[in-house]
């Protein structure tokens, strides 16, 4: 059999050896690498279940095959369960042997290739990594290195569109969680009666949609980072539940008796301010001062102008693809200053999308002032004047001024239609409504 199967796997391109027992297949395992071990279950001495935890020890990567005669299949099986890639039955045919082994290389091909990419995906986020010189970025990485080796709850604070996911990746990937997961979770995105389900799971038969037991994104993150995004959007029941899940490191998934432990570091993000959202109510205080352990704020591009043209020419470069034809694409001088007058209220995310506009609808190598959305290119409004009526300089009022404009606005496009006229504002359906509700919107 050894022979056969030597003479049909050198034949198709194979570099094989065959030995004669488990213990001199250790033997080789131990001396020089390999890719595939093609083994019997049932041996003198070593058997295949044995070997196949051997194989696992000495060389993770190795790919194991089990071969198995009649009568024998459970134990092949196990050999499956224990983390052996396929059995194969005996008597073969020679092509069944080749076509298993030429699915494992396939297999290991995508596999290689999904941590080639996973490794870059990771590096792009290490700070780095992250476009912009100005002294107010520069202090978000500072302090992102030195939370990022703690397991510490940290809530990132900024404007929609200022990159808080950008940097919670940055904080797990410079972590010594980076090798486990980094779950992302849009709390504004899930409905109030799903959110406990899809963060701590549920048990089949908790409720009438529970056809399977589910794990949850808190168990998914286990060893690694869950990013709460929106955090200010979580409904207050909800809010005590999380909060006992800081406290206690546990989760109970809905419709069970039992909790199990997890060990995961929670970042948390938010655009709104949750100190007057505790204020008024909509924000339990315990779980503001668990979640604040340490706070980032990240600035919006128009405090850091100075990061527009590094951006930009980011942006550029990664949509420049789309336009092949024109290998020199660039921003003309005028465009450029464009850019850099205008103030940004969605601050990165619009800077990115315009970029990607303009690159398709550049006539040339030069992007000109024209390829620039309107707003762009009437740059910045005026400042006020010395006459200016008393508390005009104030931001706070000047940002809820804007933003009812810009809602207002939206739903006037709309028609009134308010999911559309969310997506237009880049907020969560939820986010618009209480929006609206404040602002005293009809």
């Amino acid at each position: 059999m050894r022979h056969l199967l030597t003479v049909i796997l050198s034949d198709r391109g194979y570099d094989v050896r065959a030995v004669a027992s488990g213990e001199d297949a250790v033997k080789e395992l131990s001396a020089r690498g390999y890719d595939l071990v093609l083994t019997d279950v049932r041996m003198p001495g070593m058997d295949g279940l044995a070997l196949l935890r051997e194989a696992q020890r000495l060389q993770p990567d190795a790919t194991v095959i089990v071969m198995s005669a009649y009568g024998s299949h459970e134990a092949a099986l196990e050999a499956v369960k224990a983390g052996a890639y396929d059995f194969v039955s005996k008597p073969f045919r020679p092509d069944e042997v080749v076509l298993v082994l030429r699915k494992a290389e396939e297999r290991e091909r995508l596999a290689r290739e999904n941590r080639r990419l996973r490794g870059e995906l990771a590096a792009s986020y290490r700070p780095e990594h992250i476009v912009g010189s100005s002294e107010a970025l520069q202090e978000v990485l500072r302090r992102v290195r030195k939370v990022a080796p703690q397991k510490t709850t940290v809530l990132l604070q900024g404007e929609s569109g200022t990159g808080k996911e950008l940097v919670a990746r940055a904080v797990h990937e410079l972590s010594p969680r980076a090798a486990f997961s980094f779950v992302a979770v849009n709390c504004g995105a899930i409905p109030s009666e799903l959110i406990e389900s899809e963060l701590f799971g549920h048990v089949k038969g908790a409720f009438t949609d529970a056809t399977r037991n589910k794990p949850g994104l808190a168990a998914e993150a286990d060893g690694g980072t869950l990013f709460l995004d929106e955090i200010g959007e979580l409904p207050l029941q909800m809010q005590v539940k999380l909060l006992r899940f800081l406290q206690e490191e546990e989760v109970r998934p809905v419709g069970d008796t039992r909790a199990r432990k997890v060990d995961v570091r929670v970042i948390a993000a938010t655009g709104r301010d949750l100190r007057r959202a505790v204020a008024e109510g909509r924000f339990r205080e315990d779980l503001f001062y668990r979640l604040d352990v340490v706070s980032i704020r990240l600035p919006p591009l128009r405090e850091r102008p100075e990061d527009v043209a590094p951006l930009a020419g980011h942006f550029l470069a990664r949509f420049a693809r789309l336009r092949p034809e024109l290998p020199d694409l660039a921003f003309s001088e005028e465009a450029l200053a464009a850019l850099r007058g205008h103030r940004w209220p969605g601050n990165v995310r619009e800077l990115e999308h315009v970029v990607e506009r303009a690159v398709v609808l550049a006539d040339g190598p030069a992007i000109r002032e024209e390829d620039l959305p309107d707003d762009v290119r009437a740059g910045p409004a005026p400042a006020p004047g010395p006459g200016a009526p008393e508390g005009s300089l104030s931001v706070k009022r000047a940002t809820r001024e804007l933003e009812e404009r810009l809602i207002r606005a939206a739903l006037e496009r709309t028609g009134g239609n308010r999911s559309r006229a969310a997506e237009l504002l880049d907020l969560s359906y939820r986010a618009l409504l209480y929006k609206i509700k404040d602002y005293g919107i009809v």
